[in-house]
């Protein structure tokens, strides 16, 4: 029989994980990447919303996040209500069952403690909630790390978060701004550290330097309706921003640009398949991007990007590229002006493209200086992660718990 002091570490994972979200998967890979350096003989699963894909892609054992595998689609007949009813009940169960097998669960990044884009309160909120319920009960630490948080108008929403933040046993932010907002709905933050965004914790490919004629421009599109307030504006809102970044596109086009189109989420190639439809050109392609890599790697090959999505934004500045922002929340507002580029914000509810195109022209003509920026503003960020790694170990893992002698698996 095995004492305790020969157990392993028991890890768990838990998000919308392996569901589409370029992003949400990056802040797992970095996070899995410090726990096989730091941490390689801890046992880790997760509890996620696309367990196939992170079984296959992460080599770590996964489970559905939701015991109703329609709960993200809207239930209208009178059997799939009382379904979605009935797996609220049961998700509470089966999260208090997945949770008191182990040791430590971290939560990896994502906007977790926000509603900057459209949330039911019973879908995620209410499965994270969960997560923090359980773990305080059961004695079982949980960890919000380098999450995103900021003001939520709707009050069953605004509970969910506020419970779920103050009942984890850890919390760290990806900026201030999300500090901030946790702090106005009532928790204390005292003890709460602002670091960048995990995915600068990700391996950086190469970036060459331009050379010659103006180049390939990435611009990062998404399927944007608004934030959560604004359901009912919602298509226009999105035929606004989808008619100003096809102009753009457009414009880019006629002055003989190359345009990379890339997205962050399964749900954005809509978007893609519209601009490519409405601007017939050569020029114009779509990139395949399965990985937070593979974005790096398409925006390190260009001149200069434009991007919607906050992950987008993350890997064109971390490789260094100049970019410039179509903001939809203040916390892409938030990472450029930490990344030094604040002035090259632009609304994605309200695409001029013709303003854009002059904020674009300034981008590049400032290319030079704002890529050494860059160069020295990641520096900053890998050091302040360093320092957040090293403040998680201290927090979740203490050396005298227990020996482990199970190593994690590979990241592939």
């Amino acid at each position: 029989m095995t004492s305790p002091d020969q157990l392993p570490l028991r890890v768990g994972v838990f998000g919308l994980l392996g569901s589409g979200n370029l992003g949400n998967d990056g802040s797992l890979e970095a996070v899995l990447g410090h726990l096989r350096a730091e941490h390689p003989e801890a046992v880790v699963d997760a509890l996620c919303g696309g367990p196939e894909t992170v079984a296959s892609r992460y080599g770590i054992p996964a489970t559905r996040l939701h015991w109703y595998r329609a709960e993200y689609r809207t239930a209208s007949r009178l059997g799939a209500i009382a379904a979605k009813g009935l797996g609220k009940l049961v998700d509470a169960a089966r999260t208090a069952a997945w949770v008191r097998r182990h040791d430590v669960v971290i939560v990896p990044g994502m906007g977790v403690l926000e509603a900057t884009l459209p949330l039911r309160p019973w879908g995620f909120p209410y499965a994270l909630f969960l997560l923090c319920a359980s773990g305080r009960l059961l004695g079982n630490r949980v960890a919000l790390v380098g999450v995103g948080a900021a003001p939520i108008a709707s009050r069953p929403t605004r509970a969910l978060v506020r419970w779920s933040a103050r009942l984890a046993t850890y919390r760290s932010y990806r900026d201030a701004l999300s500090r901030d907002a946790m702090r106005a709905m009532g928790v204390d933050t005292a003890r709460d550290e602002v670091y960048p965004d995990l995915a600068f914790a990700l391996p950086t490919p190469r970036a060459s330097a331009p050379a010659g004629p103006p180049g390939a421009v990435c611009v990062g599109v998404m399927d944007y309706h608004g934030s959560d307030d604004d359901r009912a504006r919602a298509e226009a809102i999105h035929r606004r921003y989808l008619d100003g970044t096809t102009r753009f596109v457009r414009a880019l086009v006629e002055d003989g640009r190359p345009v990379r189109l890339i997205v962050g989420d399964e749900v954005d190639r809509p978007v893609v398949a519209a601009i490519l439809a409405a601007v017939p050109s050569p020029l114009v392609t779509a990139a395949e991007a399965s990985s937070l890599s593979d974005l790096m790697a398409e925006t390190a090959a260009a001149d200069s990007v434009v991007a919607t999505r906050y992950h987008n934004l993350v890997c064109a500045l971390k490789v260094g590229t100049p970019t410039l922002a179509l903001s939809y929340a203040a916390k892409s507002d938030a990472l450029m002006d930490r990344m030094g580029l604040a002035a090259y914000c632009h609304p994605a509810r309200e695409v001029d493209a013709d303003r854009l195109l002059d904020q674009f022209r300034s981008l590049e003509r400032r290319s030079a200086e704002l890529r050494q920026v860059l160069a020295e503003r990641n520096l900053v960020a890998q050091r302040q992660l360093d320092r957040q790694f090293a403040e998680l170990t201290e927090v979740l893992f203490p050396t005298t718990e227990r020996t482990h002698i199970h190593a994690l698996p590979e990241v592939s």
